[in-house]
């Protein structure tokens, strides 16, 4: 397909914008500019159509530019804007619906992003306890702020150390974070036994989802949950991804461990900029809204566009038809992906849970973060990009999962598996001796 508009705006964007993208994983080749959204679909600046699978990385979740959704965020910003005083009757109904569904949620705040919502939890965690170490997992993503950006997709070669992500990180902070092995729950024993009595909380994301999809083992997390527990560490789960998407209770109602704390992000809202922080009243009660002194604040919290957004997406949710047809919808791919994969003879398995999927280029299984190192990167970037090139988006980096949205249909999946016939049978080619 062709992409000069695409190309020619792109280096326009980049002359004022670095690099062009104001998200670093937006980046990739093509370079491609949207101009439009409806269901399934988006569109670049050339006219080509492209089925979306990559749904802005999972935060649309019943399709682009959804009529009940957008209808409630119009009335409402008819009717006000934001305010930035006081409370809104959006907001408190938002949070009632929130309590209702997810298990740790006594009490919600509302903030923008996953990434606040994350560093609102540990500096909570860190002012109730009086203790300064935290613990995340390999291979997991909590946000851009230093105590958690690192240790995400990491080479074999620094495996075992701290895998910063960015310049700039503050030194004694990133100090104070203990990289735990998801899945391994003797090693997390070890730690916790070894400095529990200094770790304010240990965060993870309950499907490891940034590295594809690793569910956890039988009693892991209920373990986890014991440990956490038996230390007095309070224990967050990061479910800006799981959230919602997995089910209104997020995935700790589905495997039936209840953190201290959750956040929430990305498919809260449809894709509109909304996250929340939800846990114990005697924890969110020590914040300083609460009577507490931990700080919280934020002019573009709770915003009544993105309430309405979020209370229309929650009520479509609500009837149950949402995530039953994602989940069948996630089976269909899933099934015709691997029937295309054992046709091709490719070493390469698909994995996922409800809407979500990945192929992994190697053997199964994949537990953990250092079993994602088996597989082929170059298979991997090269199946993503001839997607893309055939009007299927998938976001082209390796390890990278794919979303299904509600407004998804039976021929787009077809149409979907078809494509990937077509383009794993070339890579296939290209990479046999």
């Amino acid at each position: 397909m062709k992409t000069d508009n695409s190309l020619r705006l792109y280096e326009q964007a980049a002359r004022i914008i670095p690099g062009g993208v104001n998200t670093s994983i937006r980046l990739f080749s093509p370079h491609l500019v949207f101009t439009r959204a409806r269901g399934s679909k988006v569109y670049d600046a050339d006219g080509n159509e492209y089925v979306d699978y990559h749904s802005a990385y999972g935060a649309v979740i019943l399709g682009h530019c959804h009529p009940s959704v957008n209808k409630r965020v119009i009335e409402t910003l008819d009717q006000l804007d934001l305010i930035g005083a006081g409370t809104t009757e959006l907001e408190f109904k938002a949070a009632e619906k929130i309590a209702k569904h997810v298990p740790s949620a006594e009490m919600v705040h509302f903030c923008n992003t996953g990434s606040e919502a994350t560093y609102h939890a540990i500096r909570l965690a860190r002012a109730v306890t009086g203790r300064k170490k935290i613990g995340k997992f390999q291979g997991g993503y909590h946000g851009w702020h230093d105590s958690v950006l690192m240790n995400v997709i990491t080479p074999k070669e620094r495996l075992g150390g701290r895998d910063l992500l960015s310049g700039g990180m503050f030194e004694d902070l990133v100090e104070q974070t203990l990289i735990l092995d998801y899945n391994d729950i003797e090693s997390v024993e070890k730690v916790v036994r070894d400095q529990g009595d200094d770790m304010a909380a240990i965060i993870i994301e309950p499907i490891a989802h940034n590295v594809g999809c690793i569910l956890p083992k039988e009693g892991f997390l209920e373990r986890l949950r014991e440990l956490t527990e038996e230390k007095g560490i309070v224990l967050v789960f990061d479910e800006v991804i799981t959230g919602f998407r997995h089910g209104l209770g997020g995935y700790q109602k589905i495997c039936g461990v209840t953190p201290d704390l959750t956040a929430l992000g990305k498919a809260i809202a449809n894709g509109y900029p909304g996250a929340a922080i939800c846990g114990k009243k005697e924890l969110m009660m020590k914040f300083d809204t609460g009577g507490g002194n931990v700080f919280f604040a934020g002019t573009y919290n709770a915003h009544p566009a993105v309430m309405a957004a979020c209370l229309a997406t929650i009520e479509e949710l609500e009837s149950g038809r949402v995530h039953e047809r994602l989940f069948a919808q996630g089976d269909q791919l899933r099934k015709g992906l691997t029937r295309v994969l054992e046709s091709l003879k490719i070493k390469a398995f698909v994995a996922g849970f409800g809407s979500t999927f990945v192929v992994y280029f190697t053997e199964p299984p994949v537990e953990k973060y250092a079993d994602t190192l088996r597989s082929n990167s170059k298979m991997d970037l090269g199946f993503k990009t001839g997607m893309v090139e055939h009007g299927i988006l998938m976001l082209p980096k390796p390890l990278r999962r794919g979303y299904m949205t509600a407004s998804h249909t039976a021929e787009d999946i077809e149409h979907t598996i078809n494509t990937a016939e077509t383009v794993l049978g070339e890579l296939a080619k290209s990479n046999r001796p």
